[in-house]
């Protein structure tokens, strides 16, 4: 029997609305708690890293690291220059970036503004493909197929270079600034498409005077976090980079980055607890403030260029 005058509807309905204030109140919870858990595991990040940096300061003088241009841990006489191994990262980013930014944004103008559907539906998920595949097989292409090609045509060029490796770490963020070049040119208004064709512009004129000015807040965000990605990349540059810390401005030698160097003394080549092991923490240390400042960058560029419609 119905509960009081309460239909069996009724009491449905009254259980319906008990459940969903039950999980109104636990999903907020499980989400807090997911979140408090990003938030320590960053902590945990930036603790263990800054702890380690300070131990390995105090063995060797953070003016010799700072100001030093020369990088030979291994020597009888040991050198932590930190210049070389940055130099090494701006080399590779530099040349990504001439290749990633004409080329993504190409991709995205392409896609968004002049694209059928049939080509959008076809090259969307060959770039998404492109960004599935694991850095390392980019690396092996980067040593066995491309190194090769670039030395047919330039004999001068070393096995390891910096040209190889950074023209396939470009290749590997086009897909990075093409979607969120993309994404911020969709979201421009049509009427201001229509506008500014109804006035007598034509497409190209259309979109660099109307969407890439309008969208540029995004596009400047997506090359900054291309660019951040790229001086992270570390399977590409220590395959087909070298192992040669140089504070050389040739491309055409061996070079090390920092995230090569880190790797290099990760797979053993160094003891614990030595010199040599603590100094991976202060170039970690080192490539963490230079990504977290491409990010608050990228950040300010979304704040203070954003268009609202």
């Amino acid at each position: 029997m119905p509960k009081g005058n309460m239909s069996v509807s009724e009491m449905i309905a009254e259980n319906d609305a008990k459940k969903k204030g039950l999980s109104d109140k636990i999903v907020p919870v499980i989400l807090g708690i997911i979140a408090f858990f990003s938030i320590l595991t960053t902590i945990g990040i930036i603790v263990t890293l800054l702890s380690e940096t300070v131990t390995f300061f105090t063995r060797v003088p953070i003016t010799q690291f700072l100001f030093s241009n020369e990088w030979n841990p291994f020597s009888s006489s040991p050198k932590y220059g930190i210049w070389p191994l940055i130099l090494g990262t701006f080399k590779i980013t530099f040349i990504a970036t001439i290749v990633a930014v004409p080329l993504g944004l190409g991709a995205a103008i392409y896609l968004s503004e002049f694209a059928s559907s049939r080509a959008r539906a076809i090259i969307k998920p060959i770039l998404e493909i492109l960004s599935g595949i694991p850095t390392i097989v980019f690396g092996f292409f980067a040593l066995t197929f491309v190194t090769p090609i670039l030395r047919d045509v330039f004999p001068a060029l070393g096995s390891f270079n910096s040209v190889s490796p950074g023209l396939v770490v470009g290749v590997m963020i086009i897909p990075l600034i093409s979607s969120m070049s993309e994404d911020a040119m969709s979201s421009v208004p049509n009427k201001m498409r229509e506008g500014a064709i109804g006035l007598g512009a034509t497409k190209f004129e259309v979109v660099t005077k109307v969407i890439i000015p309008a969208a540029i807040s995004g596009i400047m965000a997506s090359i900054v976090l291309a660019i951040s990605r790229a001086i992270g990349e570390t399977m590409i540059v220590s395959l087909a980079a070298g192992s040669t810390p140089s504070a050389s401005l040739d491309l055409t030698g061996s070079i090390q980055t920092m995230t090569g160097y880190i790797v290099q003394v990760a797979t053993g080549d160094a003891t614990f607890g030595s010199d040599v092991y603590y100094s991976i923490y202060a170039v970690g240390f080192t490539l963490f403030l230079f990504t977290l400042i491409m990010n608050l960058v990228s950040h300010w560029i979304s704040k203070r260029f954003r268009e609202e419609y």
